[in-house]
């Protein structure tokens, strides 16, 4: 793998929250960030990453290790550095790995699709390969999205949290959140907002925690251990659940998705996107590999 250095990274003119969270979603039919007839069809390499669009998401699966990207032309696996095109394409506006395997996600349905605008919630069970509805298709479109063991919490303008991914109750948060995440093993949840980094143990009640700084995107690498990213471009890092934080070194860019986790050496492994090029980290941003 190749260490890049952040110089040349940087993007230029960070906004508040990023410009994956401030710009509308647009179904991957539209024209936004690439020609829509320029997308990769099912199974196909993608080198350029015009090809796959506004990425939301990106997760290492568990199952196989493999890193996973949410995109706006639908789930991509990144293999040996190529980014392969896995299942139908939808745009997935939200997306997260729920215990027990499932890939959880939301968003628009792709050309051919038989799924209803926008999605709802939807579920695959096969790493990506078919998704089926689970509820409040042709209702809610969550940007952001998450789920733990006991419960699913997404926001399509409203804060909702499902313990069974069909039933849901409306719950209030003091400012609308850009990202969400869950700690495993605790439940806890993180929002990322423009008011700041918020902190709820079941989504009922929200604390502010105090950052370094505003923060784009957030993500648990276990249940003690947070990763964000900071409106100013550079990685912070908390393993007390956010009582102290520290951050990286120099920008590392515009981080437009996130994920994080624990390598088998128990490392904090950051997993990320800037602009189009797929990033990883154990060091808290100091030192980066292109993944893809």
């Amino acid at each position: 793998m190749t260490t890049l250095t952040r110089r040349l990274l940087l993007t230029g003119g960070l906004g508040l929250l990023g410009a994956g969270a401030v710009t509308a979603c647009a179904g991957p039919d539209s024209s936004e960030g690439t020609d829509a007839g320029a997308g990769p069809q099912n199974g196909a390499d993608s080198e350029a990453g015009a090809a796959v669009g506004h990425v939301h998401g990106i997760a290492r699966d568990p199952s196989d290790g493999v890193v996973v990207l949410a995109t706006h032309f639908g789930l991509f696996r990144v293999l040996e550095g190529d980014m392969v095109s896995v299942g139908p394409t939808v745009d997935l506006m939200g997306f997260t790995l729920a215990p027990g395997g499932r890939y959880l996600a939301s968003g628009h349905p792709g050309a051919g699709s038989d799924l209803p605008e926008p999605v709802g919630l939807i579920e695959s069970t096969d790493q990506g390969e078919s998704w089926s509805v689970l509820s409040r298709g042709g209702e809610s479109d969550f940007h952001a999205l998450t789920a733990g063991a006991d419960r699913i919490v997404g926001f399509d303008g409203e804060l909702r949290v499902s313990t069974d991914g069909e039933n849901w109750e409306t719950l209030s948060i003091p400012a609308p959140p850009v990202a969400l995440a869950t700690a495993p093993g605790t439940g806890a949840i993180i929002a990322a907002t423009e008011a700041g980094v918020l902190l709820s143990s079941d989504g009922t009640t929200w604390e502010t925690l105090e950052t370094p700084q505003l923060m784009s995107r957030v993500a648990w690498a276990d249940e003690t251990t947070i990763v964000g990213s900071g409106i100013d471009g550079r990685l912070v890092t908390s393993r007390d659940a956010g009582q102290s934080w520290t951050a990286s070194e120099e920008p590392v860019g515009e981080v437009v998705a996130l994920g994080a986790g624990l390598t088998e050496d128990g490392s904090v492994e950051a997993l990320l996107v800037v602009d189009s090029t797929v990033l990883r980290t154990v060091d808290g941003g100091n030192t980066v590999e292109q993944l893809a």
